[in-house]
């Protein structure tokens, strides 16, 4: 008769027709899949993004008792809070950090949803769609930064390189012997193709040896 008697377990139960009315409520984890929204970013740029809310009922008496439909209540609630969130981060915020802007729409929606016996246990952002003109741009910046990165560790090596030649002449000083050794070493590797013609360039060591050689 309109008046709220309590819990009922699962399991067999009694009702008297007409009198009594009973409603089943399921208490495990539900989703709602939000529609797409277009929402503008701080930074204005127009998005289209939807997103998926798990929930569950806590409190069955509550979600029965205080809103008229807890799961059509719960997905408005949802895309006003999704949309009052996106409209208030950026862009690069809004894709770099999507799990921290989903988890602040979980707490907001969840501080409203206790009153109705709900608790909101995730929130996931899915697609998220920018502008063509934007992910072209984006292309752009991020082509850009491949570069920079690509000019920076080349130089890195090049610096790497000229400071390994450095130390090598300071040991070929001390030792001019090592200088021999190398060289023969490299007529030794391009001497295995036939095909190549080898311009020999004796160091100056080898002719100052011949010269003496001569003067005896």
């Amino acid at each position: 008769m309109g008046k709220f008697q309590g819990l009922l377990d699962a399991g067999l139960v009694w009702a008297a027709p007409v009198i009594q009315n009973l409603t089943k409520i399921d208490l495990r984890v539900q989703t709602i899949d939000l529609p797409k929204q277009e929402v503008i970013t701080r930074d204005n740029v127009p998005v289209k993004i939807n997103a998926t809310v798990f929930f569950r009922v806590q409190f069955p008496e509550k979600a029965v008792l205080n809103v008229e439909d807890y799961r059509y209540a719960t997905m408005m609630y949802a895309q006003t809070v999704l949309r009052d969130v996106i409209g208030g981060v950026e862009l690069d915020d809004l894709l770099a950090k999507r799990d921290e802007v989903a988890e602040n729409i979980r707490k907001i929606v969840d501080e409203i949803t206790d009153q109705w016996g709900i608790d909101v246990t995730g929130v996931r952002l899915q697609d998220i769609e920018i502008p063509e003109e934007m992910r072209r741009a984006m292309a752009r910046q991020a082509e850009a930064e491949r570069e920079r990165r690509a000019v920076i560790i080349k130089s890195e090596g090049e610096v790497k390189a000229a400071e390994n030649l450095v130390q090598a002449a300071k040991l070929i000083a001390k030792a001019p012997e090592a200088l021999h050794l190398r060289t023969l070493h490299t007529l030794a590797e391009i001497s295995t193709d036939q095909n190549q013609k080898v311009v020999i360039l004796l160091p100056i060591e080898i002719m100052k040896a011949f010269l003496k050689n001569e003067k005896k």
